[in-house]
């Protein structure tokens, strides 16, 4: 111990310098790190920029018939009115309008006037826009200037018990879509 304290005098000048010359690293190495990270945050910011929102329902239960005319409901509509409009079909005020031999209803204004009132359906809808909603203020898109996008498919139709028959199975792809300007008499129309 005491040829240790001569030849280094208690201090140990060699491992300090080297401390301060790795400190100094560490900071320009701290420095290029938050660099690399405020770019890639920018890249992620640019690249994160949706367009558009998008929900998928696979194997809802609801029939071709009915989500057919569902989705053509509310096509080309604003959220909250799509909301709005399929709340009063699951209270039964109003019907969508259906092709086909449908009895006709009161509250249709359209010349066939036939229509039903699918409330299940409405249901499972009323929960796919609210979600297509959450989904489009999480990537901060401006809901006035959207319109929904329906289309409906077919879905594998699973056997009842017993292989009685089988249930009715579809599935949706609901987004918003931006609108596009046009000139109608000089106006431009969203």
């Amino acid at each position: 111990m005491a040829e240790d304290h001569k030849l280094h005098d208690g201090k140990k000048p060699e491992k300090v310098e080297k401390k301060e010359e790795t400190k100094v690293e560490k900071a320009s190495s701290l420095d290029k790190s938050n660099e690399n990270s405020k770019i890639a945050e920018e890249k992620k910011n640019k690249e994160s920029k949706k367009t558009e929102a998008v929900v998928n329902g696979k194997d809802l239960h609801v029939g071709r018939k009915h989500a057919v005319a569902l989705c053509s409901f509310i096509r080309n509509k604003d959220i909250d009115v799509a909301i709005k409009q399929l709340e009063e079909v699951a209270a039964m005020r109003k019907a969508i309008p259906m092709k086909g031999e449908i009895p006709h209803r009161h509250d249709m204004h359209q010349a066939s006037g036939s229509g039903r009132y699918p409330v299940k359906g409405a249901k499972i809808y009323i929960a796919l826009l609210k979600s297509l909603k959450s989904n489009a203020l999480v990537n901060e898109l401006e809901l006035e200037k959207f319109k929904i996008y329906a289309m409906p498919n077919r879905a594998s139709r699973p056997y009842k018990r017993f292989g009685q028959g089988r249930m009715k199975r579809s599935h949706v792809l609901i987004k918003l879509i931006p609108r596009m300007k046009t000139k109608l008499g000089g106006k431009n129309n969203w």
